[in-house]
């Protein structure tokens, strides 16, 4: 029968940064940057870029863009093209020069620039770092042929698909890896995020959110908010955990193992807790800072409100009938409707208390504990109520001193094994429930008894 086990409060509360989150650290390059320094404007061997669309340049775009679509790769119909302008030879550098184009993919699709050389493959960049440079303070060159002048439709619809948090309202490009278009989508209520999308950007493949909270130490940090405005904007969550929450202080903690994100949040009440997220934005599991062990809650004074939910334990331990004075607790996922809670009385003794939401709960001794599939690991063993349970059945001469693993009988009762302290052989005890044995039979004739007293001596 298998024990349950606590979780860790340190991998609960542990945030970890993905592998894309990674990339995003070492590998951001602005293609916005880039093509300041390749788009030409004037002299130094370039051509200046025109910013109206002519007849010529359209004719001469829509000529060469097929080809140029099929040779980059890009899933694009094209809809209108333009030859935005040439870079010449240079010399110097040895670049034998190329040709910039600009290119509109349809309804829904977000357009490129793309920057074609004899010498290599077609360079593209998404009409978003054009549009909407990363560099805020540096005027925007956009792509400017009518099909890419207003993105929002197709950015939308982009993070929409995505699952992200809203309809965004501003846009700001953050840069391309090999494998990601990066930019950043700022909701209308405070918060925002990162999209990372394909390279080339492709909106019919959906993208990858990130929360901005999470790359407040990256290259792809974002700008559009600050983190004080966005992590505020998540106090709705702390409404969603617990209504009567009215919000003191949050705190981020992170991305998990498991995908989703957690918040700490401090009420104005005293009482704290931390919530994990999903990525749908529902919340997946609230825990209250009284009740973690080994730490995890930053916010609020913890030591306080830990000794106050050993006093509420206490009290629900008399109510079930047990003289336990709490000193440690330990939780157990729940089970049901029940709280499970590993208590240490202040003689040290250990017990396990399980407590319903509403009516009458049970402590059970470590012994007994066993049989209910939970193990004691923070107090010392009690073995009384066992040498208690063996005296209904007129086993006088044991008393019980260790126990070994629960064994499921074909009828599903419960068996535990129990050694004596004056070394003869012990007993195995079958129960009903974890309080109600019903029979016990002696190691000799029981079998599976493996406790070294207990084996038949050869």
């Amino acid at each position: 029968m298998p024990f349950m086990k606590r979780p860790g409060d340190t991998e609960v509360m542990r945030p970890m940064r993905f592998g894309l989150l990674c990339a995003l650290i070492v590998a951001v390059m602005a293609p916005t940057a880039v093509m300041a320094q390749r788009l030409p404007t004037s002299g130094g061997g370039k051509t200046p870029f025109p910013t109206t669309v002519s007849a010529e340049s359209r004719k001469q775009g829509m000529a060469d863009a097929p080809g140029i679509v099929q040779k980059a790769g890009l899933n694009c119909q094209v809809s209108d093209a333009r030859l935005a302008g040439k870079i010449l030879p240079d010399k110097k550098t040895g670049s034998l020069g190329g040709s910039v184009y600009e290119i509109a993919c349809g309804p829904g699709s977000i357009g490129f620039l793309v920057q074609t050389s004899p010498s290599a493959q077609p360079a593209i960049y998404s009409c978003i770092g054009s549009n909407f440079p990363a560099d805020m303070s540096v005027p925007a060159s956009p792509c400017i042929l009518p099909g890419n002048l207003d993105l929002k439709p197709a950015i939308i619809g982009l993070t929409k698909k995505s699952d992200a948090p809203c309809e965004p309202d501003r846009i700001r490009s953050i840069g391309q890896t090999p494998s990601s278009t990066l930019f950043e989508a700022a909701c209308p209520g405070g918060g925002d995020f990162v999209v990372s999308g394909s390279v080339p950007l492709d909106t019919s493949k959906p993208a990858t959110i990130l929360n901005c909270l999470s790359t407040e130490t990256s290259a792809a940090k974002c700008l559009l908010t600050d983190a004080a405005t966005r992590l505020a904007a998540e106090d709705h969550l702390a409404q969603l955990a617990d209504s009567g929450c009215t919000v003191k202080d949050r705190r981020y903690i992170g991305l998990l193992k498991d995908g989703t994100e957690a918040y700490e949040f401090a009420c104005a009440t005293g009482k704290g807790f931390i919530v994990r997220v999903t990525t749908k934005g529902t919340i997946a599991e609230t825990l209250d800072c009284a009740k973690i062990s080994g730490g995890g809650c930053t916010l609020i004074d913890t030591r306080t409100a830990t000794a106050e939910q050993a006093g509420l334990y206490t009290k629900l331990a008399k109510t079930a009938g047990s003289a336990c004075q709490v000193s440690r607790y330990a939780i157990f996922p729940a089970k049901g409707d029940k709280e499970v809670v590993e208590l240490v009385c202040a003689d040290g003794i250990g017990a396990i208390g399980m407590f319903p939401a509403t009516g009458k709960g049970i402590v059970l001794d470590c012994g007994h504990a066993l049989v209910a599939g939970y193990k004691c690991s923070l107090g010392k063993d009690d073995f009384t109520g066992l040498t208690a349970d063996l005296r209904k059945f007129d086993k006088k001469d044991c008393t019980v001193s260790a126990v070994g693993s629960p064994l499921k009988a074909p009828d599903g009762s419960i068996r535990l094994e129990v050694a004596c302290s004056d070394g003869l052989p012990g007993y195995m005890i079958q129960f009903a429930d974890p309080q109600t044995p019903k029979e016990a039979v002696g190691c000799a004739l029981a079998g599976n008894c493996v406790l070294p007293t207990n084996k038949k001596k050869s």
